[in-house]
């Protein structure tokens, strides 16, 4: 097993080389400006990803409204952000020109926060609510998803990820629990339609076959009636659906696929395994497996929640330290093919150099993730996000959160 040979090994999406197998996952770090156009730290955080020299980068959970929105500061993308964004992925192409650069477009649905925006839902759920959608409100959301694209597109980016996981407004119409009778909800005929006819759409109005197309996707949310469930009622695991809608996404052009599961408002531990329960995180490969086996040879799927093997000092039992490191690790779940690549999130906020780190035999500089969660407390509290381990200045803007909104105990269960 050798991490250098296999994780800096190309890999193909759709049209596009990837350089290596390492994805830097779309991290929402809420420090856009007030229009939603990126600022300095989101220029020099992105600069930095490319420097590190990752096959794939994605720019985070970039919102397509700015009336239902979940972050304060959300990287936004309307007709008015247009040459902000141009100007972005110009300057951080001009990093790394090898890297590949996507959006992730997402609308919030009803994890939008009533404090600044309008929360909606397209099915009620205990907790959460909001103003109920109609069909003529998700049909503007889908031109609102397209035009999206057409900007991500015409800015020069590669690609782009339709977010279908983590509780927001895709995973809301997706999952069983959206069994209200009307065009985008019920049977899974229903329920689908809105991921579907969106693929082909962007496919027909974008109309390159070098941009690539995928989707992130939560194989099981945790929870009863979520996506990965049997029913509405049910919290029982079951692939029908989330097998149906890779395959259905594939079959209308997708490449690739960015596994996940949980949705971090309920089932935060299932998103992202944290320090105390690190064997979750054996959950996400499981998953990554079961939905690859379904797919064409060619469909890249991109395995989640990695961060916490770290340099195998990990929490983790019955394995050793060196097995269990996220380099020997990842390098062993791509060789077994279970995936394609690696997915690194709070990783990439703690050391984005690291693909780079290994290509130049440095692995012994590598600045490991050390699960403290810090990161999702700030996200969570509205600041600007990064990792206060390994950078001061986060250290100072997690000191000053807390001392003007107090320490917030992020619950893992």
């Amino acid at each position: 097993m050798n991490p250098k040979e296999t994780l800096l090994q190309e890999i193909r999406i759709g049209n596009r080389v990837c350089r290596n197998r390492f994805f830097m996952q779309a991290m929402e770090c809420n420090d856009e400006d007030e229009n939603g156009n990126p600022s300095v730290l989101t220029y020099d955080r992105y600069r930095k990803l490319m420097e590190g020299r990752a096959g794939l980068v994605s720019l985070e959970a970039v919102t397509v409204t700015r009336e239902s929105r979940s972050r304060d500061n959300q990287l936004t993308i309307l007709a008015e952000n247009r040459k902000p964004l141009k100007k972005f992925v110009t300057e951080v192409k001009a990093a790394n020109p090898q890297s590949l650069f996507i959006f992730q477009l997402t609308h919030s649905g009803e994890l939008s926060h009533p404090d600044f925006s309008r929360r909606v839902t397209v099915n009620p759920l205990y907790g959460y609510g909001g103003d109920q959608l109609e069909e003529s409100d998700i049909e503007r959301i889908m031109d609102e998803f397209v035009l999206a694209a057409k900007i991500t597109h015409d800015a020069g980016a590669d690609g782009i990820d339709l977010k279908l996981c983590h509780g927001y407004l895709g995973s809301q119409i997706l999952r069983p629990y959206n069994n209200r009778k009307w065009k985008y909800g019920g049977t899974w005929e229903n329920r689908s339609r809105f991921a579907f006819d969106l693929a082909e759409r962007i496919m027909k109005e974008v109309n390159d076959k070098d941009f690539i197309i995928g989707s992130k996707v939560s194989a099981w949310e945790g929870f009863p009636g979520g996506f990965g469930t049997d029913g509405p009622d049910s919290p029982i695991i079951d692939f029908t659906e989330p097998t149906a809608l890779l395959k259905g996404l594939e079959d209308r052009g997708a490449s690739y696929f960015i596994q996940s599961a949980g949705s971090p408002s309920i089932t935060i531990s299932l998103t992202q395994a944290d320090k105390y329960h690190p064997y979750f995180a054996y959950l996400h490969q499981y998953f990554s497996k079961v939905l690859k086996n379904e797919l064409k040879a060619e469909t890249v799927m991109i395995g989640s929640n990695f961060s916490l093997f770290r340099d195998g000092k990990n929490g983790l039992s019955a394995v050793s330290p060196e097995k269990s490191s996220l380099l020997n690790y990842g390098t062993w779940c791509i060789e077994q093919g279970i995936m394609d690549m690696i997915g690194l999130g709070r990783q990439s906020l703690a050391d984005p150099m690291l693909p780079l780190k290994l290509e130049e035999d440095r692995g012994n500089e590598i600045n490991y993730c050390i699960g403290c969660d810090n990161c999702l407390e700030l996200l969570i509290q509205q600041s600007q996000v990064g990792c206060s381990t390994f950078n001061r200045d986060y250290t100072e803007v997690l000191r000053e959160t807390r001392e003007k909104k107090g320490k917030l105990i992020v619950k893992h269960t």
